[in-house]
């Protein structure tokens, strides 16, 4: 892992780059466009970039028309309203017709830190997810988020793009690939598989090279697509380790956790323990409120030796 970059700015650069080559791709703000970094394609291409105002519900409504015009909308606002007060075009004209809109919800988990629940995003997840046909994917690096952004472009059918506002350690090259629908195994073990969505990322691999320390071989996987979910992958990875721990900055109930455990309950029946957020979180400094809530790599060290003891 190298330096940090902030997620929200590797998305605004490359939503830029994406509409120098792609003249089909517009955007829609709602009045967020310097926090969400939207505004750096709105600069570039203000014929192609629509600030609707602190208005989202009319947002989606407009990307729908957009998209069956044949335009690629990604449209953006923060990841608590996207799923909340943008929801009900989001499930009745994206969801029901399979739009080819990109709903991109920044400032996801609790890295809106300082505004506190209202602001935080940790439903998210499960109020997306739980849309027929609706694909969800949450980024974890610059280098994915670019990654992400580019290959959306391509890819037919309405999306939810999760999105944090925290600089987060770059974990992959930029050779890498990525694949939606497709985890990526980071690091092979035997004892234990842990699988992580989003920026927490970073400390899940902190933790398995501190359970390494104690003789303990943990697997690693970053499950960015969270539906349709690489149960494939999963599958694999259950079977051979034996025991699932999963970390998302989100709640325990409907996200990632869920996801996992409704695969493996199905085909490949191992102990699992859901690492999220159990309530809402209060206002604070990023670092100390995920160090309270449990997503240091302590405490993801820990969970994982509970969920061992259960094989």
């Amino acid at each position: 892992m190298s330096n940090k970059v902030a997620v929200r700015d590797a998305y605004g650069e490359a939503l830029k780059e994406l509409g120098r080559v792609n003249e089909k791709i517009v955007v829609l703000e709602a009045d967020v466009g310097s926090s969400t970094k939207s505004i750096l394609f709105g600069k570039e291409f203000p014929e192609r970039y629509f600030n609707v105002g602190i208005s989202e519900l009319n947002m989606v409504n407009m990307s729908a028309g957009l998209a069956l015009e044949g335009y690629i909308p990604y449209v953006n606002t923060f990841a608590v309203f996207m799923a909340s007060r943008a929801l009900d075009p989001v499930q009745s004209l994206i969801g029901y017709d399979k739009l080819n809109v990109r709903l991109c919800g920044t400032y996801c988990g609790l890295s809106d830190s300082y505004d506190g629940a209202s602001h935080q995003a940790i439903t998210d997840i499960a109020a997306m997810r739980g849309i027929p046909g609706m694909t969800v994917i949450s980024v974890s690096d610059a280098v994915e988020t670019k990654k992400a952004v580019f290959a959306l472009a391509d890819y037919k059918g309405p999306v939810y793009l999760r999105l944090s506002r925290a600089a987060a350690p770059v974990i992959y090259g930029e050779d890498f690939k990525f694949e939606i629908g497709k985890g990526i195994l980071l690091k092979e073990g035997s004892d234990v598989t842990i699988v992580v969505t989003g920026t927490v990322l970073h400390s899940a691999l902190m933790a398995a090279e501190l359970l390494e320390q104690e003789g303990i071989h943990a697997q690693v996987v970053d499950m960015h697509t969270i539906c349709p979910i690489d149960v494939e992958l999963l599958c694999a990875c259950a079977e051979k380790t034996g025991a699932v721990l999963t970390v998302e900055e989100h709640s325990v109930r409907g996200g990632l956790g869920g996801a996992v455990t409704e695969v493996l309950a199905k085909d490949c029946p191992v102990p699992v323990s859901i690492l999220g957020a159990e309530d809402y979180a209060e206002s604070g400094d990023l670092n100390l409120l995920m160090k309270k809530y449990g997503f240091g790599a302590d405490n993801i060290a820990r969970r994982a030796k509970e969920v061992i003891a259960k094989k």
